[in-house]
């Protein structure tokens, strides 16, 4: 039985298949729906910016690289502030949580409303872009909560889905920036809608959303994955998945304005393209992890990221608007696919570490959830910090050079030193040691991790 007092739900063993099918499924499925619905809404208050600088003309008083250093800022602090965001799970309760995030999310929306228009000096919009950064939080601790509701088996696709709904909210907020912008709505009428999504979204969570008694206040839990390497060698990965992913949402419409001459709404078409269709493909990244393993999956995409790179840089010196904007859609599909695949790893790997510390079954099972838990948080903040150095490339390549090209060579070279630090730490399996009367004394149990 799951023991439950209030809305804290003080049982729950979601490895024990009968738990599972009896109850535990309907549970995690449940809080998985509103999870996902405040970190949608979320991705959207965090990336608004990423639209409303494409219709903000020459009449805001704003150059190219004024934009970029805007969305540099509010990528910035969405990627900072998930490290607090992982703490507030296990200090409130993911359910508690969930509802403070998302009231949380008026402020920046209401501060924009207020800001957008011609005058507004470049210094208050990076102070309100600074505010827009608290919709970043929200995946940090959505996953961080969701993670703990599933069992193993589960969690490529548990997780895949709670991001990748998620990630949604980027290109949902690009669609209706093109729908309610392009017909003469205005900013502050897209903003206006947002305002009861955000009351909505947090009263769902306080009516139909739980709160796990095992992940309160184990804060010991995140500086344990603080400690250990993985946390970190999983946080440069995701730099180059996810790092990718909010970098070009943010940059994309406005590398086709600057580097193609596209207005505001030929860009807005295109713009949503790419992150709509790399936010569905996530759950499937972590359904290919399920079955093939996470490391085989994110080693193969980081070398298919690389070579749509390759296409970009020649359709950049060419200057093909058809060819770039082609690889790009194809880049935002390889990035949603490795959000998914390395995203599944994260709990195999502290599975994989508990397994070789002691025995199987539940212990195992609770020490891959606490740490991995905590990790995700931490790995989803680094990661973030890629959309930051993204723009900032950006940025820096338009201004030295005039074009992106510059910038798209150096994400080539990324791409490629993840794919050799996935092989090397996750697939390569080293020679055997040659044995002698003291190996088994002096060997140490061999991790296997590339079934992750």
């Amino acid at each position: 039985m799951t023991a439950r007092s209030g809305r804290w739900i003080q049982q729950w063993d979601p490895e024990d298949e009968t738990f599972w099918n009896r109850t535990g499924r309907r549970i995690a499925r449940r809080n998985l729906l509103f999870s996902v619905l405040s970190e949608h809404i979320g991705f959207s208050v965090w990336t608004m910016w990423s639209v409303l600088v494409l219709f903000m003309g020459p009449e805001y008083g704003l150059t190219p690289a004024d934009k970029f250093l805007l969305t540099s800022v509010v990528t910035l602090v969405g990627a900072v502030i998930r490290v607090p965001y992982t703490f507030a799970v296990a200090v409130f309760g993911g359910r508690n949580w969930t509802i403070v995030s998302a009231a949380l999310l008026l402020v920046p929306t209401v501060a924009a409303f207020a800001v957008m228009e011609p005058g507004t000096s470049f210094t208050t919009f990076l102070l309100v872009g600074l505010l827009a950064g608290i919709g970043g939080g929200n995946f940090a601790s959505s996953m961080t909560n969701i993670n703990a509701f599933f069992p193993l088996r589960k969690k490529g696709w548990a997780l895949g889905l709670n991001a990748g709904g998620g990630n949604i909210g980027v290109p949902v907020i690009q669609l209706a920036a093109l729908a309610i912008i392009g017909a003469s709505g205005g900013p502050r009428v897209l903003l206006g809608i947002y305002l009861p999504l955000i009351v909505a979204a947090a009263v769902l969570a306080a009516l139909y959303m739980d709160n796990l008694a095992s992940v309160r206040n184990d804060t010991g839990a995140a500086r344990d994955a603080a400690r250990d390497p993985h946390t970190w060698i999983m946080s440069f990965l995701y730099i180059g998945t996810f790092g990718s992913f909010i970098g070009y949402s943010f940059a994309f419409g406005q590398v086709l304005q600057i580097q193609f001459g596209r207005t505001p709404l030929q860009a807005a078409y295109v713009t949503f393209l790419g992150p709509l269709l790399g936010s569905l493909i996530r759950p499937v990244g972590g359904w290919l992890a399920d079955r093939h393993g996470g490391a085989r999956i994110t080693l193969l995409n980081f070398a298919a990221m690389g070579a749509a790179t390759a296409v970009l840089v020649a359709a950049s010196v060419q200057r093909s608007l058809t060819l770039f904007t082609v690889a790009f859609v194809v880049l935002f599909v390889l990035t949603g696919l490795g959000n998914g695949s390395t995203y599944k790893m994260i709990p195999g790997i502290f599975r994989a570490k508990a397994l070789a510390r002691g025995p199987a079954g539940e212990p195992a099972a609770a020490y891959g959830r606490r740490l991995s838990g905590a990790a995700m948080g931490l790995i989803g903040a680094v990661g973030a910090l890629g959309g930051v150095g993204i723009n900032l490339a950006f940025r820096q390549s338009y201004l030295s050079h005039g074009s992106g090209t510059g910038a798209f060579v150096a994400f080539l070279v990324c791409y490629a030193v993840c794919g050799a630090v996935t092989w090397a730490v996750y697939l390569r399996r080293p020679a055997a040691r040659p044995a002698g009367p003291h190996t088994a004394e002096r060997e140490q149990p061999r991790l296997d991790y590339a079934e992750v």
